[in-house]
């Protein structure tokens, strides 16, 4: 016989058993879960039972007060208990989520203990730690602390701390970083003050000498701060000793996936907003070049799409399109990645593809062409128009196969497991 759930012990909006009950100022009890995204996602202001409004304050904000039915509770948890033969787990005693007022106080005394002397700054280490623990009991407390402007208040604590060099202040900013982590996407008001030339210093100090798991903090923060997409902070990053090095280090060695697309995002980002001479040349300088190419021949999507975005970008400039030109792999690797990854990944390798053939051909270098004929080059972009792209993709395929047709006496291969699962549409 299936057994059935109570109703008293089921939510009216979901229906299911109710894990956290909370009855509200017109008397219908809800499950706190549920409540919430009724009132804070849907925007609703009225009891869904009753439709009777519910109580605001002056401002118009929804009392966000819900009172913990504490009986109900008991008495589901005693049902799953008594039917535990069923397989019904019994329902772990909520914790109770921090309310607004507390989440202001505890940013208020981070901000001021942030800013005492430098050998107090343990103080606001045991804060932000408070302030971590507590986002991760749920996402009810995370939304609290970000509505609350826990993204500003932590950047502004990082960088009044990285002002002063000492060990207390980098253990602080540690567990700042870790923190910051958990409520990403960060606003652009964050992310400014986290750009600063003291902070960035700091942030690449991590990336740099700390721990795997500090790297990987840091390389996650200086994703969000290279997202803004600034000239000013891509040029002070890269005026930074060990910065791309750092982060060329992560991609080269990786901790995890994540990790390795955090850092491949942020090179990305500040390869395509860099401008001066010298900062294009150190892309080339550190190996990236190369390092992308390797990375290509066993990968998954993400990465790389990723890597051939990096590597797009590099090759805009001269430096990164001879280094591609003399590398034995790059042709090859490029021609593997056509229409065997995505449709991302294919647009990126006919783009960089035309950078490299286009270039050599200028040059009078009809080598890489015979190479490139060589790999099924040819037959795959005919492919491409064939099953369709983007205008900008169709234009350098056709401006690609016009340089390949003159070479198309020379030897050609393909290998036909590349347009095995390709579909054509009629």
């Amino acid at each position: 016989m299936e057994l059935v759930i109570p109703s008293q012990f089921t939510c009216p909006i979901s229906l299911d058993l109710m894990k956290d009950p909370v009855t509200l100022s017109t008397g219908i009890t809800y499950d706190r879960e549920n409540i919430e995204k009724w009132i804070n996602e849907g925007g609703n202001q009225t009891c869904p039972i009753t439709n009777q409004e519910l109580k605001s304050y002056g401002n118009g904000i929804v009392d966000p007060v819900l009172i913990p039915n504490h009986n109900i509770r008991k008495m589901i948890q005693q049902w799953c208990v008594e039917n535990k033969e069923h397989g019904i787990d019994r329902i772990p005693t909520p914790r109770i989520p921090i309310s607004s007022s507390d989440v202001s106080e505890l940013l208020a005394k981070i901000t001021n203990s942030s800013k005492l002397e430098m050998e107090k700054s343990s103080s606001c280490e045991e804060l932000v730690t408070s302030v971590k623990n507590l986002a991760s009991e749920s996402d009810r407390n995370k939304c609290c602390f970000v509505t609350n402007g826990i993204g500003k208040v932590l950047s502004s604590a990082f960088l009044e701390l990285s002002k002063g060099k000492n060990a207390k202040n980098a253990s602080t900013e540690e567990v700042i970083l870790s923190t910051l982590t958990l409520f990403l996407p960060l606003d652009v008001k964050s992310k400014t003050i986290l750009g600063s030339i003291s902070s960035l210093r700091s942030i690449a100090w991590f990336l740099k000498n700390g721990s795997l798991s500090s790297r990987r903090n840091a390389v996650v923060v200086l994703r969000e701060i290279m997202k803004l997409e600034e000239q000013e902070k891509v040029e002070i990053l890269l005026n930074i000793e060990g910065a791309l090095e750092g982060l060329v280090k992560l991609v080269k060695e990786p901790i995890c996936p994540n990790t390795t697309k955090a850092s491949l995002l942020t090179i990305y980002y500040m390869v395509n907003n860099s401008s001066s001479q010298s900062s294009r040349s150190r892309f080339v300088d550190v190996g990236l070049v190369e390092m992308l190419i390797e990375i290509l021949v066993n990968c998954d999507k993400s990465i790389c799409e990723k890597a051939l975005g990096v590597l797009d970008g590099i090759l805009r400039y001269e430096e990164g399109v001879k280094r591609a030109s003399s590398y034995a792999l790059s042709v090859p690797v490029l021609v593997k990645k056509l229409l065997r990854v995505s449709d991302l990944a294919t647009e990126f390798s006919v783009s960089i593809l035309w950078k490299i053939l286009c270039k050599n051909e200028n040059n009078g270098d009809c080598g890489i062409l015979v190479e490139a004929l060589q790999v099924g080059a040819f037959q795959k972009l005919l492919v491409i128009l064939q099953v369709g792209c983007s205008e900008t993709t169709k234009e350098k395929a056709s401006e690609l196969l016009k340089l390949l047709n003159v070479h198309r006496d020379r030897a050609e291969c393909v290998d036909s497991l590349d347009f095995k699962s390709l579909k054509r549409t009629f």
